[in-house]
């Protein structure tokens, strides 16, 4: 016994080893191991499938021939399917891989394991005729080959359920579909001419939509054990959960340290792709015992999964992984954070501690429910608010807000919310990873429902969006002050170009460059403010103090280095100003 664990020990580090080399290197590694059958089979079939992508299918052929039935089946099981329909081109493709990987052991598999699933196959490809003694083979017209002079068989060129964009692709594909099945029912009759004549038969007379059905019923069954459940049921990953429900869930159970490790085949590949920084990656590298690190990892794979599933994505190698894998770390980081900021007597030092104390007590697709909860709530409110607010009612688009804020509301208001980035991190938008990211976006989006508010409570009348270069809420408001300072009537139109420069040498205190908007000017903007909404200067700095000063910082690095006699109206965007 302890021989058998000390093999499987040794077996489950080199594993880890050669997983986390280059997939080149992790061919060469598995190949001239002392032992690469087992080496494989111990791999789990998560990691193995992203392995064989990683490398290439062609080039994986030799570490296909090596994989067990079971590692076959999860590859066929996740590449063959669209949707719920069997997708032809797809078996064609992985059959005529694992064709070329192992020939025999592939028929004996389909013969033995697979057999509806081949006759479906074979009903969807093939016409097949059964000549009788005297019946002569020409009478069943061109297209048809035989094996055994009885059971003649034609290929589909255009089976039913495949389409091609161009005559071409569709050519190349019938030849490749052709020959490889020519290559499959001579191996079947090669193999047992009994079994491939009642395949035949069988394939003839089946009814097509129960076998299908009940193929995908059963491949569901075997992916949901890796996490990969039917959507309608995957989707619920992104139902919100709050800390008070949290509370009532039945507890996890861990696996109890009694000395005997068990070197579980963990899958590596989604813990391996946690490099960010983050509470979540923090509190795994807190947790000492190695059972419940590896029920945890496993617990990981199968959220990773189960997101893949509710996002309709199809990810075959580690680079499409890590995207997943990101987003599964960010929800439950924020979750953890937030479950740690209402944790009763737990002091911020020890914040760390708690996260692990969570991480055993609460399963990972709960905590991360609480973190998505907090960016769904964000969507929800922003919701609610462009229901009633004042810029919709004018008839006003998002890009009404500016660059900034239409991304912050554009990644809020679509059906799975998002961070608006804007290329810090080389993206437009991301998932949200911290309570950080979170806040953020709640401090803007405050910012927005303020600004609008302060909009509805003033009298303004606006012509006919055709009739304005470019509206925005900065060039509205700032024209409207503008013009009251300027003793103009109060409305929404530009400015003539020589009324704006008399009030352009009126906002600058001093006349060394670049020039600053003078504290006169500032103040006069907020009593302005104040006498048009009946609010009082503290209300209004106190809900756009900061979106104010951001304004006039940025009327400072756009004008503070133009003359007054250098100003074109067709490169003044912030205030409306006649061409």
């Amino acid at each position: 016994m302890n021989d058998a664990l000390d093999r499987w020990k040794k077996l489950s580090l080199e594993r880890r080893e050669i997983l986390s080399l280059p997939p080149e290197k992790a061919l060469e590694r598995i190949i001239d191991s002392h032992q690469p059958a087992a080496l494989v089979h111990s791999i789990p079939e998560e990691d193995l499938y992203f392995l064989v992508h990683d490398i290439g299918l062609e080039d994986s052929l030799q570490l296909l021939s090596l994989a067990s039935n079971k590692q076959w089946e999860y590859m066929v099981d996740l590449e063959v399917w669209e949707k719920d329909r069997l997708e032809i081109r797809s078996i064609t493709k992985w059959l005529d891989l694992l064709f070329k990987a192992d020939q025999v052991r592939l028929i004996n598999w389909l013969i033995s394991e697979k057999t509806e699933f081949i006759e479906l196959y074979l009903f969807k490809n093939i016409e097949v005729k059964i000549r009788e003694h005297d019946q002569d083979p020409s009478d069943f017209g061109e297209g048809f080959f035989t094996v055994d002079d009885t059971f003649y068989i034609r290929i589909i060129e255009n089976s039913f359920d495949m389409q091609a964009d161009t005559p071409e692709v569709d050519a190349e594909i019938f030849r490749h579909r052709l020959q490889f099945l020519k290559k499959l029912l001579e191996s079947l009759a090669d193999f047992d001419h009994v079994k491939y004549q009642q395949i035949l038969l069988e394939a003839k007379s089946i009814f097509p939509a129960e076998v299908e059905e009940e193929a995908f019923r059963m491949r569901n069954v075997r992916l949901a054990e890796k996490g990969f459940l039917p959507f309608d049921e995957a989707v619920g990953i992104y139902q919100p959960l709050s800390l008070k429900n949290i509370g009532s869930l039945r507890e996890k159970l861990l696996i109890k340290d009694d000395g005997n490790k068990l070197f579980l085949p963990v899958p590596f590949y989604p813990v391996d792709l946690l490099k960010e920084d983050s509470l979540f990656t923090r509190a795994l590298a807190r947790i000492e015992t190695d059972e419940i690190l590896q029920k945890i990892q496993t617990e990981f794979a199968s959220l990773c999964n189960q997101v893949i599933t509710a996002d309709h994505k199809k990810i075959r190698d580690s680079e499409g992984l890590r995207e997943i894998v990101k987003k599964a770390c960010g929800y439950i980081s924020i979750g953890l954070e937030r479950l740690t900021e209402k944790g009763e007597g737990k002091s911020p030092k020890h914040s760390g501690d708690h996260s692990v104390l969570l991480l055993r007590k609460y399963p990972l697709s709960s905590i991360f429910r609480v973190g998505y909860g907090l960016a769904l709530d964000l969507k929800w409110r922003a919701e609610r608010w462009l229901a009633k607010c004042w810029f919709a009612g004018q008839g006003l688009s998002l890009t009404f807000w500016g660059e900034e804020w239409t991304g912050v509301l554009g990644g809020l208001l679509i059906k799975k919310p998002l961070y608006y980035d804007n290329y810090k991190s080389g993206l437009l938008y991301r998932e949200f990873t911290s309570t950080n990211d979170i806040k953020e976006s709640e401090n803007e989006l405050n910012s927005i429902i303020a600004f609008d508010d302060l909009l509805s409570l003033m009298t303004i009348t606006l012509k006919p969006i055709s009739s304005y270069r470019l509206l925005s809420h900065k060039n509205l408001i700032l024209t409207l002050w503008a013009r009251h300072y300027l003793d103009l009537p109060e409305e929404s139109n530009p400015i003539a170009i020589k009324e704006f420069k008399r009030f352009y040498d009126l906002l600058w205190s001093g006349k060394e460059t670049p020039r600053k908007i003078s504290l006169p000017m500032k103040e006069s903007f907020i009593k302005w403010l104040s006498e048009k909404t009946g609010l009082n200067d503290f209300e209004i700095t106190q809900s756009l103090g900061k979106t104010f000063e951001k304004l006039f910082i940025e009327i400072e690095n756009e004008y503070g280095q133009v003359s007054t006699k250098d100003l074109d109206p067709r490169y003044i965007f912030l205030f409306l100003v006649e061409k």
